[in-house]
């Protein structure tokens, strides 16, 4: 059926088409079936939503990933066409039942999950049928290839030996990415780190960074930007790598699972699309971290067999996620404990710590320095101001920004109630905090944390400061801290 096209600025973040009902009818269509829509030479698999108002039959409203896809403007023909369900929804069907997958099944329900052919509902059942059943080495190597070769991938000079670096995540404040980076690419290593923005926590490297400087980098502007200064941080969404990472993790997000295949999967695409040599992957764990050190030390073996499979020189370390990292929690307050450790002014103790010891695993990794020596080296870096520059010079070449780092408008200190030790500070519930205080869209909201585990403090003395830029965020904050046991005492 022929249908035109009525103009409406809708970014659904997926393709959707807006029919009448009436159009509907005739075309046998349901609320959410499939249809292809096709303009000239190009098509494109869209989800199908009922108007009954505001069009007429022979109209359509399309969002906008379809109209620039399609390059089509509002008044001209479309033709729209019922589409039958693809053969990957019978693969994900077959893993449902626990039989393992080809690596042409997986390669096919990937490719269906990037153009859009798989409802979200079918995506969901691939998600839940790889939680239930897990994945053997083999399918996870399939689907890391995947999705790699389904989106975009950055080429390098050859003998670059690019380096990388990854968080499973889950841990509040856990800003050592920025201050790695800068650590690394001063000792001369090539770092071109993408991160992402934040999913459940109360912000994002990319989040963090944003502060200071552009991140929404092309590939093209980020290899420039890395020609120039050694390294780059910059928002992997921006970039086209692994786009079926992003719809699975939007459905990953709706059923609250977090399959480990595809975690690693996840990780292991992006590394392998920004062309890296070395790799280490940060692997946090403890009783509110992701994962617990049982589970830990099996991510960390199916990492490496994975890395071996694409000859990747790796380290898989597990580390302390048994309470936040650095004192801030939120864009702004992050930043700003990074640029203490950066200037040497009065560092938050755990959040350089971690970064000297990670930087040090891939000074070493990596030859820059002799094994055993790379803490030494890190801090020396720090510590004569190098790293420092470093960061200065990736913020510059990226676009650095101006203003200040201001916290938000209204502040509330929340007081111990009794003296003790601290036993506890619980991530989860703390980045659960931050979500309600703002965090991550107003950059200027979040926590600082004044006391970390196993620190004695008085009756009255701060354990928390919130910042937000609504009395109403904050006092919502407020009433849920009281509900809640963030923080425990022996």
């Amino acid at each position: 059926m022929k249908l035109k096209l009525k103009r409406l600025k809708l970014g659904a973040g997926r393709p959707i088409a807006f029919i009448h009902e009436g159009a509907a009818r005739k075309l046998n269509l349901h609320l959410g079936d499939r249809v292809e829509i096709s303009h000239g030479r190009k098509k494109i698999i869209a989800l199908v939503d009922l108007v009954r108002e505001r069009i007429k039959p022979n109209e359509a409203y399309l969002s906008e990933e379809i109209t620039s896809f399609l390059k089509i403007e509002p008044g001209d023909t479309i033709e729209v066409t019922l589409a039958l369900a693809p053969i990957s929804a019978r693969y994900i069907a077959k893993k449902l039942s626990g039989i393992p997958l080809t690596k042409k099944e997986i390669t096919t329900i990937i490719k269906d999950i990037v153009s859009n052919a798989l409802t979200e509902g079918e995506v969901a059942y691939f998600v839940s049928a790889t939680y239930e059943h897990g994945m053997s080495l083999k399918e996870i190597i399939y689907l890391t290839e995947s999705m790699y070769k389904t989106g975009k991938s950055i080429t390098w000079q050859k003998g670059m030996k690019i380096v990388d670096k990854h968080s499973i995540g889950g841990i509040a404040g856990n800003r050592t990415t920025p201050i790695i980076v800068s650590i690394c690419a001063a000792a001369g290593i090539v770092m071109p780190k993408t991160s992402s923005r934040a999913i459940t926590s109360a912000s994002g490297t990319a989040d963090v960074v944003e502060t200071l400087a552009k991140v929404d980098l092309s590939i093209p502007e980020l290899k420039k930007v890395v020609r120039r200064t050694g390294a780059c941080l910059v928002w992997g969404g921006s970039l086209g790598m692994a786009p079926a990472d992003d719809k699975l993790i939007r459905v990953e997000r709706l059923l609250s699972l977090d399959p480990e295949s595809q975690l690693i999967a996840s990780i292991m695409s992006k590394k392998l699309a920004v062309g890296s040599k070395y790799v280490l992957i940060d692997i946090p764990y403890g009783p509110q971290a992701k994962v617990s050190k049982k589970r830990a030390n099996r991510l960390r073996k199916s990492f490496l067999d994975v890395g071996k499979h694409f000859n990747l020189r790796m380290r898989a370390i597990l580390t302390d996620g048994s309470q936040p990292i650095g004192n801030g929690i939120g864009p702004i307050l992050e930043i700003k404990d990074v640029l203490r450790v950066l200037e040497r002014n009065d560092p938050p103790k755990i959040l350089e710590k971690k970064s000297i010891m990670v930087a040090a695993e891939i000074l070493e990794m990596t030859g820059k320095s002799k094994k055993g020596q790379g803490k030494s080296l890190a801090k020396k870096l720090l510590d004569s101001g190098e790293a420092l520059n470093k960061f200065n010079e990736i913020l510059d070449a990226q676009g650095r920004k101006k203003g200040g780092l201001k916290t938000a408008k209204f502040k509330h200190d929340l007081k111990a109630k009794t003296g003790g030790k601290i036993k506890s500070i619980n991530n989860r519930l703390t980045n659960y905090l931050g979500r309600i205080l703002g965090c991550p869209l107003d950059k200027a909201a979040g926590i600082y944390i004044h006391h970390h585990k196993g620190e004695k403090i008085k009756k009255g003395e701060t354990l928390l400061t919130l910042y937000s830029e609504t009395k109403n965020k904050l006092r919502e904050a407020i009433n849920f801290f009281k509900k809640t046991k963030i923080i425990s005492f022996h």
